[in-house]
This record gives structure tokens, sequence and C-alpha cells, in this order.
């Protein structure tokens, strides 16, 4: 299906800090995911996160045993591979939210 501009509409939400973080946290069952390289998660992360870098060969084969009832707060240092992995996810069945603007729009 497309839309009026020709294109497939996203199957996920892009969140703005605020509201990524407050439905983060008011979530059942929500994991938080830092789909940065390994090296860009060793420089410091969003507590509580995981990594699985987007762009590594591992990021497929991770999601089939991941959890498709639990809800997936996705997020990258600028929002462009977390929009990316959240595209891919949904497309696999999972309810996915990308923190747009990365890491620096989680509120401290």
């Amino acid at each position: 299906m497309f839309n009026i501009f020709g294109t497939k509409p996203k199957n996920y939400e892009n969140l703005d800090g605020t509201t990524f973080r407050t439905r983060y946290q008011s979530a059942a069952k929500a994991e938080l995911l830092d789909v940065r390289t390994a090296g860009e998660f060793a420089g410091g992360s969003i507590k509580g996160a995981k990594n699985l870098d987007v762009s590594s060969s591992q990021f497929q084969q991770a999601l089939k045993t991941m959890d498709k009832n639990k809800e997936y707060f996705v997020f990258c240092r600028s929002g462009n591979r977390s929009g990316s992995a959240c595209d891919i996810m949904s497309k696999e069945g999972f309810k996915a939210y990308n923190l747009a603007g990365g890491i620096g729009a989680w509120p401290k």
C-alpha cells in the first residue's frame, strides 16, 4: 500500500525524546535497543539499553530470537540507523519506536 506521495507508510513511530522515554518507562514489556556499533555503545549509552548493531551480520539473526510480544525502543547517534532498524523490525512483525534525533534527544 502506498500513500498519496507514492511512498510506503512507516510501520513504526518516530518519537521525540520525552515521549520516547515516557512510553518506554510505562510499557509493560519493553526493551531498549542501542543499534550503534559496539565501540559507540562502549563509549556510553542509555542505562539499561542492549547493544545490537544494525549494520552487523548478526542483526537479522538476532531478530529470530527476539520476543515479538515486547515493544522495542530503538536509538542510535542521530536517528537514521535506528529508523532503518525499526523499518526492518516492523516488517518482521515487531512493535518498534524510533528515538528521533538519536541518543542526544534522550532527556537528561
